[in-house]
């Protein structure tokens, strides 16, 4: 345990910073033949100029840097290959990077555009200590043709601007970052300006002025990004994906280089799972397979279902059906080394007896049908009528995908051998309509609808609802007298009057449906 500037006790991280200062060039470069002799610029437009965005370690070499205008660097070098930024792609690849060094640690941030941060506490004994945490990072990184800055550090802060800023080795931790320049804080390039003009150029000529007087004089940003540099102040991770609450994983001396092995060895791991699912009282919504390849790359594949399940076999028909619909088929490339199943989503699920007459295993079916066509065709391309509790007749249920509706909610039903209460088809908006009625608050006789008139032989009603009180603004707050007619072909409809004639001089009459 360590303590913190007011004394307060802080549990010990270890953290794991990883900076790629040439990430836009090495990615670009792993499909695009390099340009011979020639340094590489990637430019893009800023503030109505083009400017250079990232350059190669070529280009580093003789002056040129990011945020120079591109036209300044073709005047200082003759030949010079310029490719336009696509930030979005590295992105993308950082991404990728990241999911592959999700070996390391489940805690990965995203320090864009050109970093990550792993928490690696209670993981580094996996590889024999932190040293050969790192040295495995850099050999995968390297096959990858990734350049690599690196540091350790007690706060994500201090790891990350040792990886960024540091120039010179030191004893240890704490001395390296009282020497790195106050550039390392990050702040903004008035605020730095100024630190050096007062004579604080480092870490270590800051620290030793009094907090307050730095918060008076540079800012209360100044004096808070010493703090967390310093481990004076909570360091938050921001992972990329949050810890999962449970985790099966398994690592092979030996990679696998088979899919079908892989796929049984996550049936395995799918049954693990399940098993600690079971001792929680919990079913799986959301599944999450991550095949770690040996060349430092990974690829996750995810499934989610409409229910909590811990049904080992759906688990794994779903995830059959995911691989299969792959547009890009899972490759084990020089093999997998590492598989690991996450489950991020879980619900409740107690112990049901199934019904004699095998209505609980019908319901079962179709849950499992809905999330195979779902698997297959898209999440948000099956989709289910869920029961919202309103007495608002067109909010009364919403259309939502299947895997993402609530656990449902009982339908309200008629009374055995009563008629159905709401019509089967239901008109929104409601349809305006012509009627002949008793006037103030008398059942319709006669109704015009599409240009055909309908003599009413039969009503029941009405029935009354009021606007709900607090949207009354957003619906005018008019109540509504429903009722269910018969015409004289033995058709039945369902109407309403918008409005009584004590809240609106001449109330509207609409239909809102159609009994079958």
């Amino acid at each position: 345990m360590t303590k913190n500037a007011s004394g307060q006790s802080l549990a010990k991280r270890r953290y794991l910073a990883l900076f790629f200062p040439f990430l836009p060039t090495e990615r670009w470069l792993r499909t695009a033949p390099r340009p011979p002799d020639a340094p590489l610029v990637f430019a893009e437009k800023q503030r109505g100029a083009m400017r250079i965005a990232s350059v190669d370690a070529a280009a580093l070499a003789i002056g040129l840097r990011p945020g120079m205008p591109l036209a300044d660097a073709r005047a200082q070098v003759g030949e010079l290959a310029v490719v336009p930024h696509d930030p979005v792609l590295d992105q993308e690849w950082l991404d990728r990077l990241a999911q592959g060094c999700a070996r390391y640690s489940p805690l990965v941030a995203l320090d864009a555009p050109d970093g990550l941060i792993l928490d690696i506490a209670g993981t580094e004994h996996l590889y024999g200590g932190e040293a050969d945490l790192v040295a495995d990072a850099e050999m995968r990184l390297a096959q990858l043709g990734i350049s690599l800055r690196h540091a350790l550090g007690p706060t994500a802060h201090a790891a990350r601007a040792l990886a960024r800023y540091q120039t010179r080795p030191a004893a240890d931790e704490a001395q390296a970052v009282r020497r790195l320049p106050v550039a390392a804080l990050e702040l903004e390039a008035e605020a730095t300006t100024a630190l050096v003009r007062a004579g604080l150029k480092s870490i270590g000529d800051l620290a030793s002025r009094p907090m307050a007087n730095i918060a008076a004089r540079f800012g209360t940003d100044a004096a808070m990004a010493l703090r967390r540099l310093l481990g004076d102040a909570p360091s938050p991770l921001d992972p990329r994906i949050a810890l999962p609450p449970v985790v099966t994983e398994r690592r092979f001396a030996e990679p696998l280089g088979s899919t079908a092995h892989a796929t049984k060895v996550l049936a395995e791991l799918v049954s693990e799972a399940i098993e600690d699912l079971n001792e929680r009282g919990k079913g799986g919504r959301h599944f999450r397979a991550t095949f770690f390849r040996s060349d430092g790359l990974a690829r996750s594949i995810a499934i989610e279902t409409g229910h909590p399940t811990r049904d080992t076999g759906l688990v794994m028909r779903l995830f059959a059906e995911r691989m299969d619909s792959l547009a890009d088929p899972l490759d084990p490339g020089f093999g997998f080394d590492m598989i690991r199943l996450s489950v991020p989503r879980l619900e409740a699920l107690g112990a049901s007896q199934l019904k004699l007459e095998g209505g609980a295993v019908k319901d079962a079916a179709i849950d499992e049908l809905a999330d195979r066509l779902a698997t297959r065709l898209g999440r948000g391309r099956v989709r289910r009528l869920r029961p919202v509790d309103t007495h608002i007749p067109e909010q009364a249920q919403l259309e939502l995908p299947a895997v993402d509706a609530p656990t449902p909610s009982p339908w309200q039903t008629p009374e055995p051998g009563e008629p159905p209460t709401r019509p089967f088809h239901l008109f929104d908006p409601p349809q305006p309509i012509e009627v002949i009625a008793e006037v103030p608050d008398g059942p319709p006789h006669q109704f015009r609808w599409r240009r055909q008139a309908h003599a009413v032989r039969r009503y029941e009603g009405p029935e009354r609802i009021a606007a709900e009180w607090w949207r009354r603004r957003d619906n005018g707050g008019l109540t509504r007298d429903y009722y269910r007619v018969e015409d004289a072909q033995g058709r039945r409809f369902w109407l309403f009057r918008h409005g009584l004639y004590d809240e609106k001089p001449d109330p509207r009459w609409y239909i809102h449906g159609v009994f079958a």
